[in-house]
């Protein structure tokens, strides 16, 4: 059994699997996936799970120096970003650098991810790419 928070074994093994600058997708419900990404569904109901419940697994478990979200974002959900991704960088000494584009762009570029990651979320524009750094 693992000691760290993230216990799915789908999404261990796409982080497991990353290489530098390979991005991720998280969710939320309504994200339209591109017919060539796979998906990772962790969606049961709305807010279950929260997309910073899934955030906060994949902190533990992954180096990431850039993260990419949507200018139509709210300034609260964009700061409670903001924040987590600082505590993030703080953990692990690296960086992140903060990307900002607008949704349709955003939608554009999850056609080169590795996978998405459906969380319940039914925020308005609560999505995010991760792309993935190295820990030296």
């Amino acid at each position: 059994m693992k000691r760290t928070k993230l216990l799915n074994r789908h999404l261990s093994k796409l982080v497991a699997s990353l290489g530098h600058m390979d991005e991720i997708v998280l969710a939320d419900a309504g994200l339209p996936v591109p017919a060539n990404v796979g998906v990772i569904d962790l969606a049961v109901s709305p807010g279950i799970p929260a997309f910073f419940d899934v955030l906060e697994a994949l902190a533990d478990e992954m180096i990431v120096e850039q993260a990419v979200f949507a200018n139509e974002a709210s300034e609260d959900l964009v700061t409670q970003i903001e924040v987590r991704l600082a505590h993030w960088a703080a953990d692990t000494g690296k960086p992140i650098e903060h990307v900002r584009m607008s949704h349709e762009d955003f939608k554009e570029r999850c056609s080169k991810a590795r996978a998405v990651i459906r969380t319940g979320e039914c925020t308005p524009y609560a999505n995010l790419i991760l792309v993935s750094g190295v820990p030296f």
